[in-house]
């Protein structure tokens, strides 16, 4: 079993930066891929950004690209996601998801899930 808590979210005004962290323990030898999706009031939960356990392979939503940054710390078990020029419309609940297999963008592919972190983007 692997366990994922995240951390990092909190409030911001548009334009600003967060930095979210999650991190796993247990049998983490066995994950491979990590990621980050989000779910906003009223909406599904939607992929974000994935990378691969060496950050040799990375994904990104279209409407993240270029704004959020995922990397990785193998030798803590943490992953990040670096959130700069916030908008209002990425205000969400952030949830942090890993898996044994390479990168993927569905939710139900991701066998391993944190609780979710709140991020709020003001106008």
């Amino acid at each position: 079993q692997v366990q994922l808590v995240e951390s990092g979210g909190g409030a911001v005004q548009a334009g600003g930066s967060l930095r979210l962290s999650c991190a796993a323990s247990g049998s983490t030898f066995s994950i491979n891929a990590m990621g980050w999706f989000r779910q906003a009031p009223g909406k599904e939960r939607e992929f974000v950004a994935a990378t691969t356990r060496y950050g040799v392979s990375t994904h990104y939503a279209d409407s993240v690209k270029g704004r959020l940054t995922i990397s990785r710390d193998n030798a803590k078990n943490t992953v990040f996601l670096q959130m700069n020029s916030l908008k209002p419309e990425d205000t969400a609940v952030y949830y942090c998801a890993a898996r044994i297999g390479s990168i993927q963008t569905q939710e139900d592919q991701y066998m391993y899930w944190g609780q979710g972190t709140q991020v709020t983007v003001s106008s």
